[in-house]
């Protein structure tokens, strides 16, 4: 189950709250980019980041002189993340709306330090992004490693809110002559465009090319 506090507990719309735990890692495990909120120099900054989870455990990263990291660092950030999944067309304006799923995580962002995992961390971040990739390319070396920062966030503290389904509208409004449903909202991948720089038989890789 997930956690109840007084930053998680919806206070409108409790009916879209999602409590089980699982729903969580279904919204981060199908996402690919992430928001990090944080305060820096007195003032709020929400940058999309990449992310992978290891467990209860959510990894991020960046350049070591990012001023969202720095700030995030050993201190309380808000990570969320969204997906779109259609447009709710109600008879009245007032109530339109989208489906969605998203999940906020609260928490004290951890730097990570310990080498092992660091490794393990940017590992699933590259494998969120890209399964199979990290096996597949060059792993980085110790000046890279040095140039970038891992933060660990605990999943202890997170609430989900999911709304699908038709428009909801006044009793009054059904009869009106207005066209009224969803409009669903499908992301889906392109066709693989090589880098002009690749040498002559290179081909795609299969983890690539059969990417779903």
């Amino acid at each position: 189950m997930l956690s109840t506090t007084a930053r998680t507990r919806l206070g409108r719309s409790k009916e879209r709250a999602a409590a089980d735990r699982d729903d969580l890692y279904e919204v981060l495990d199908t996402g690919l980019i992430c928001h990090l909120g944080v305060v820096t120099d007195g003032y709020p900054m929400v940058v999309p980041t990449g992310y992978g989870r290891v467990g209860d455990t959510l990894y991020l990263h960046g350049s070591t002189g990012a001023r969202s990291l720095r700030a995030a660092g050993d201190r309380e950030v808000c990570v969320t993340v969204t997906h779109l999944d259609g447009i709710v067309l109600a008879r009245s304006v007032f109530h339109h709306s989208v489906n969605y799923r998203s999940a906020i995580v609260y928490g004290r962002a951890r730097v990570v330090t310990d080498e092992e995992e660091r490794i393990a961390g940017l590992r699933a971040l590259t494998e969120r992004l890209a399964p199979g990739q990290w096996d597949y390319a060059r792993r980085p070396d110790r000046k890279e490693l040095a140039a970038t920062a891992v933060l660990a966030l605990s999943l202890e503290e997170a609430s989900v809110k999911i709304r699908c389904g038709a428009p909801s509208d006044e009793e009054a409004d059904y009869a009106l002559p207005v066209w009224a449903g969803v409009l669903p909202l499908v992301t889906a991948w392109g066709e693989p465009v090589p880098d002009p720089a690749l040498p002559d038989g290179i081909g795609i890789p299969v983890h690539i090319r059969d990417r779903k």
